[in-house]
């Protein structure tokens, strides 16, 4: 659907752009293959809230702040609470789902590496497209046997059709165009409400309950993602603050819509 809207022009691309589309592509199908592996298996909020552990690695890893690391330990206390809720049966978790949320947040991480890479080395969308055929093809083979009873039924065609409109096309396009025009730092904010909309997501349409113990897990996710976040801005604050006027060429204008490339995220 992407490459159709986007039309990217593959013929001028090089090895070093390929390259990082591949490895776009590779992490894109990691993430969601283990992502809904994941949620087949537990619920829809806890299963985002975990994932969201990569990015949040990922931010205090780059940063190096002692506060991020104080908010990463806060969202691991929400895992926590997570295993303790499961322990008291109050809704026990499936430990493979688990553990494929927690390997989806590892890609997650990738992801957003090898997507800023592609945003820097590839204009316009036609990259994020060519990724999504790239993934495509590295899940051919493990999803195609599972695929094939969907090839009678019109029904499961229109909701993998659904889900592939709703899951990649629409977001990600969305995402580009908000990061154009959003500050990284409200981008990250807003970003951040992910596993409560999941949650509330499960609830509506899927009747999974949230316990009092998960949505407190789900909360401290939140707000550690926040506090990442706002943390990051207050750092670019500062340094736009200290970098005399001459080096930030004062006079010039910023970069219009069309003239920045914006770094894909999850």
């Amino acid at each position: 659907m992407l490459v159709v809207v986007a039309r990217p022009r593959i013929g001028g691309w090089g090895r070093r752009q390929w390259a990082a589309i591949i490895a776009f592509g590779v992490m894109m199908a990691a993430m969601n293959g283990f992502f809904y592996t994941a949620i087949s298996r537990i619920p829809l909020g806890t299963a985002v809230a975990i994932e969201f552990l990569g990015p949040l690695v990922l931010s205090s890893v780059l940063s190096r702040r002692r506060s991020d690391l104080l908010w990463v330990g806060l969202a691991f206390v929400g895992m926590a609470l997570l295993g303790i809720d499961s322990v008291l049966g109050a809704s026990s978790l499936d430990m493979v789902g688990v553990a494929c949320a927690l390997i989806a947040g590892l890609f997650w991480a990738g992801y957003i590496l090898t997507g800023a890479r592609v945003s820097r080395t590839v204009p316009g969308s036609g990259g994020l497209a060519v990724a999504l055929v790239v993934a495509t093809v590295v899940l051919l083979p493990i999803g195609t046997g599972q695929a094939l009873p969907a090839m009678h039924d019109w029904r499961l065609l229109a909701l993998g059709a659904g889900t592939a409109l709703l899951g990649s096309v629409i977001p990600y396009t969305l995402e580009q165009g908000a990061l154009r025009r959003l500050p990284e730092h409200v981008f990250g904010v807003l970003l951040s409400l992910e596993p409560a909309i999941a949650a509330l997501a499960g609830l509506a349409l899927l009747h999974q309950a949230i316990g009092l113990l998960p949505a407190l897990a789900i909360a401290a996710v939140i707000a550690a993602s926040v506090g990442t976040t706002m943390n990051a801005a207050r750092k670019a604050k500062v340094g736009a603050e200290q970098t005399p006027e001459h080096a930030r060429g004062v006079g010039s204008r910023p970069p219009s819509d069309t003239e920045r490339e914006p770094m894909p995220a999850a």
